[in-house]
């Protein structure tokens, strides 16, 4: 397989740490993978986590040759000001923002087997300025590479989180908007395409039609429209558009009692309506073993399910468990890819 590229992240935050504990900690699954970034950061980074040593490499093709416990670090974008641990920074939101763009272009071009990103600061994304100021996050901005990379409009690359562990996965309809912008969100199209989009990604990671789960939006499920009248609008007629072309997909179900009933396993995956709907129970099982995975892409690209924990950078406490879990995860897509 090609090497898998690991984004630096937000420079400010825990990325580079957990990137260090990473190569550290698990040599044998983070074995091909290298990191897109800028050594200085990672020098820095070092001085908190021992064990590690770092060496530069020229081209991607050069991670599979180091030693254990080496990090491969290619330099693809350089910190150009001040970016003091656990504070927002522009220079480190625009290094963030070049790293991903680096490594999502390589990856359009097959010259990698797809990202794992660490956290960036959507804050920090935001104050570095054009272009990285028009995307709130990872998701946004790969989808907007990948369609340059393809010469289509953004709306015609439509991409879906995902947010999965061993026990729970679930994939978004909406993903970085307000509650009220999730809310109008819900359309028949909307579900429809998450349908399709949830469909064909767990086809390939199960190798199988996925028994995917319908969360209502409105407590109940709506009620038959006594709480609520989108279930009846938009969510059931995408559904049955959706199984009229062969989906396995049920529901709607009440929001408050299907994730419980995935993780018993009765179904593979839930989507859920709006972004705190599908994540706070995800979370809830325990962040060091989530994966953030972008469905959609013409790339493979996952990332750990935690931001950039400014208020414990730089202490040496970060956790590296969710990070190693999507490396793996990205492995798997991309072998199955």
């Amino acid at each position: 397989m090609k090497p898998l590229a690991i984004t630096l992240g937000d420079a400010a935050g825990i990325g580079p740490e957990i990137i260090l504990k990473a190569f550290r900690d698990a040599p044998d699954i983070l074995r091909g993978c290298f990191v897109a970034g800028d050594a200085a950061v990672l020098r820095r980074a070092a001085s908190w986590v021992p064990g590690v040593e770092l060496a530069l490499i020229q081209a991607p093709r050069e991670a599979g040759v180091q030693a254990s416990q080496t990090v491969p670090v290619l330099q693809v974008a350089t910190l150009d000001g001040e970016a003091a641990v656990g504070q927002v920074s522009a220079a480190a939101g625009r290094l963030a923002g070049r790293c991903v763009s680096w490594a999502a272009q390589a990856a359009l071009r097959g010259e990698i087997a797809g990202l794992v990103t660490a956290p960036l600061h959507k804050e920090a994304l935001s104050a570095a300025g054009a272009p990285y100021d028009a995307f709130p996050g990872h998701t946004e901005l790969l989808q907007a590479e990948a369609a340059a990379f393809l010469g289509k409009p953004v709306t015609e690359v439509p991409v879906r989180m995902m947010l999965a562990n061993e026990e729970l996965r679930t994939v978004l309809v909406s993903i970085h908007v307000s509650l009220r912008a999730a809310l109008d969100a819900v359309t028949q199209d909307n579900v429809l395409q998450t349908l399709r989009i949830t469909h064909r990604a767990l086809s390939l990671l199960l190798g199988r039609k996925p028994r995917i789960a319908v969360a209502g939006l409105n407590p109940h499920a709506g009620e038959g429209g006594l709480f609520g009248r989108e279930e009846i609008e938009a969510i059931v007629p995408a559904m049955m558009e959706a199984r009229a072309e062969g989906l396995d997909v049920h529901g709607p179900l009440a929001p408050d009692t299907v994730f419980m009933r995935a993780r018993r396993g009765e179904f593979d995956v839930v989507v859920a309506m709006y972004h705190d709907q599908g994540l706070i129970p995800v979370k809830y099982l325990g962040v060091e073993q989530g994966v953030n995975v972008t469905l959609g892409l013409p790339l493979v690209r996952t990332s750990p399910d935690h931001g950039t924990a400014f208020d414990i950078a730089g202490t040496g406490k970060a956790d590296a468990s969710s990070l190693v879990e999507a490396v793996r995860m990205a492995q798997r897509l991309a072998r199955r890819g």
